[in-house]
């Protein structure tokens, strides 16, 4: 680790796994929506552990303007928000799965241009089934896989059957991150 890096807080970790695995939820949904009648809620975002560096907050910044231009272009809105983590989350909110995968891809793209992809945490894609429950399909991107998280009535409950129903219904089509273990449950998405 150089100098540079130190004082930046850049570290030369590998680069983010497959982030093409990302768009394989476009396809994904099809199956998800038509088969076992899962919809998208309208909400997706990601999640980057933050610095508190001029570099860094500008970078954030810039993307964010970004993602709002191209993000008027497919009637989307933008808003970023931390949580009680530490965490910045780029939020995204529009009707079509297709541009919610685009929007999240061209933030990750940016903070990944920046030099910062080892910052990135997780995209979080909100689904609701036809009883109205929430479902969220994780993307870890230093995995470059998907899990399902589908929290539970309760304080920090989480329902693990529907999750692994999940995993074998449509793991076929999405890269499932194949460790359990490694299946984090995300509470407090601020979305």
């Amino acid at each position: 680790m150089g100098l540079l890096n130190i004082f930046t807080g850049r570290t030369s970790v590998k680069p983010p796994a497959a982030r093409e695995r990302l768009f394989a939820l476009t396809t994904a949904y099809i199956t998800l929506e038509t088969s076992y009648e899962i919809v998208s809620a309208g909400a997706a975002g990601i999640a980057v552990q933050a610095l508190a560096t001029a570099d860094f907050t500008a970078m954030l910044k810039d993307t964010e303007e970004v993602v709002t231009a191209t993000a008027g272009d497919l009637s989307a809105k933008v808003e970023t928000r931390d949580d009680d983590y530490g965490f910045r989350w780029v939020i995204v909110r529009t009707d079509k799965i297709e541009d919610l995968v685009v929007a999240i891809n061209g933030v990750s793209s940016s903070v990944e241009a920046a030099g910062y992809g080892e910052r990135l945490l997780c995209a979080v894609f909100s689904f609701k089934d036809a009883t109205g429950a929430p479902i969220n399909f994780i993307y870890n991107y230093k995995r470059g896989s998907w899990y399902p998280f589908v929290p539970a009535p309760g304080d920090k409950q989480r329902n693990t059957e529907r999750e692994l129903q999940l995993k074998a219904q449509i793991g076929g089509e999405l890269p499932i991150e194949p460790e359990l273990e490694r299946w984090f449950p995300l509470w407090g998405v601020p979305f």
